[in-house]
């Protein structure tokens, strides 16, 4: 078992230091790859950055808990994922071309009036920074809850192992260093949930067998959970939406819409979507098979940790070979989002907070260790489960910058003030129905987003009438 972690563990690694050879020790380099990543590269990559510890502990913990009405989480999110891309990607991606920018915050700000908008730069980025180090958090104490529970290390061995490999292969080469690895992290990823569903179905007799089992189950096979917002099929098509909606938020999620600006052209654009959606679908289904599965396995009572139900099946259904490769796959997807984040929390501080005349080599590298080290501290201090961590750090920041993504898509060019007031309001938002203890009816990133457009469209009215009038005076 150790073995074949370790393996696993060895070549992600070497794969990340040998992009130290390709790297040309410049910006652009360090956060775009130079602009010229190939397809199937940026698509790997993505589904890598998207499919995290999220996936391998939270999606799974929650779909123990949940039943069958999880599978809406899985429909909502990709299909609301697919039409935000069919909107977005290739404008963000031509966009950053033209503008020469190398942060997402960058691109928003020049992007937004056609001119540098330094104030709205520095609003994303700090925002940015916040939530990235939360979510990096996550992502460490995702790997650590599985080497606690496979291995019996220590609950901090596996965030202080995590951030020690980030760092070597984000210095080695920077956002090359994130995709390589991502490639092959995603590849380990499938093949060990893909394993453990065959090996789990088989072992309960099949597929008939082990839908019978889950019937036995009270309202484990329900379509929607009992706690909606609104009864009956107006509540369904309300957490439905929902879902939808936290899907759509991908383009708020600066570590992962940076994958598709390193993209080699934008004529490339669906080849790198078909690699990304088909990786997708495949891993998400999987995933959520796998987390049925765990219900059935696994007694649920109140001292037992849902977001542990993968490592403690895979332990009591798979050789100790097996159980090596289970632990490199979770790994891996702690590590591909990991590595993503503190770039991008490294870009929002370098380049998007901090003077432009300071940015230099030196700075970014450094910044990019210390980064880490605070995510670090953060998975120490954590005392809030892997899914929580990342819904509230993927729905604060798609409230705050998704609103003003799509706008631009659309041909809106806001103020810098209407931009800052859609961010805070959209922010402020999704806070207030957190706060409020609502988002287990509906989730928060659906009010911050409808906030935000709602302040742009009447901001983008307002130029309207205003113009309309000075020209009618005149």
């Amino acid at each position: 078992m150790v073995l074949s972690f370790s393996f696993f563990l060895l070549l992600f690694t070497l794969i990340g230091l040998a992009s130290y050879w390709q790297s040309r020790g410049t910006k652009q380099d360090y956060y775009l790859a130079s602009g010229n990543v190939k397809p199937w590269l940026v698509g790997l990559s993505a589904v890598a950055t998207n499919n995290s510890g999220y996936m391998f502990i939270g999606v799974i913990g929650y779909t123990y808990v949940t039943g069958l009405a999880a599978i809406w989480l899985m429909i909502g999110w990709i299909t609301g994922d697919f039409l935000a891309s069919l909107l977005v990607h290739k404008r963000l991606k031509a966009a950053a071309t033209a503008t020469g920018e190398v942060s997402y915050a960058g691109v928003l700000s020049v992007w937004s009036a056609g001119g540098n908008q330094p104030a709205l730069q520095r609003v994303i980025g700090v925002i940015s920074l916040v939530f990235l180090l939360a979510y990096a958090s996550a992502q460490l104490v995702a790997g650590s809850k599985a080497l606690h529970v496979l291995f019996g290390w220590p609950s901090w061995a596996g965030a202080v192992m995590g951030s020690i490999l980030v760092t070597l292969y984000c210095f080695a080469g920077g956002i090359r260093a994130s995709i390589w690895t991502d490639a092959a992290q995603s590849i380990v990823m499938i093949v060990a949930m893909s394993v453990l569903l065959f090996t789990a179905t088989q072992s309960l007799g099949g597929v008939e067998s082990t839908l019978m089992q889950m019937q036995a189950i009270d309202g484990f096979l329900d379509w929607f959970p009992k706690s909606l917002a609104l009864p009956g099929i107006a509540g369904g098509l309300l957490f439905a939406i929902s879902w939808l909606f936290a899907g759509l938020s991908v383009i708020g999620q600066p570590h992962i819409m940076v994958r598709f600006m390193t993209l080699d052209d934008t004529t490339s654009m669906n080849k790198a979507r078909l690699w990304y959606y088909l990786w997708y679908i495949a891993f998400y289904l999987a995933a959520t098979g796998v987390g049925l599965l765990s219900r059935i396995y696994l007694v649920d009572t109140e001292a037992f940790d849902a977001e542990l139900a993968l490592p403690t099946m895979a332990m009591e259904l798979l050789s100790p070979a097996m159980v090596g490769l289970i632990l490199a796959g979770l790994f891996a997807a702690t590590m591909s989002t990991a590595d993503s984040v503190v770039l991008s929390c490294s870009a929002a501080l370098t380049h998007d907070i901090l003077p432009h005349q300071i940015e230099n080599q030196y700075l970014i590298k450094g910044v990019t260790v210390v980064v880490t080290f605070l995510a670090l501290l953060g998975a120490l201090a954590n005392n809030h489960s892997v899914f929580s961590l990342v819904i509230m750090a993927w729905s604060g920041m798609a409230s705050a910058f998704a609103p003003l993504l799509l706008a631009l898509c659309v041909g809106m060019r806001p103020s810098q003030f209407a931009s800052l007031a859609a961010v805070a309001s959209g922010l402020a938002a999704a806070i207030l129905w957190r706060y409020l203890d609502l988002h287990e009816k509906a989730y928060e990133g659906l009010i911050g987003i409808v906030t935000g457009l709602i302040i742009l469209c009447l901001a983008e009215l307002f130029r309207h009438v205003w113009n309309k009038d000075k020209v009618n005076v005149s």
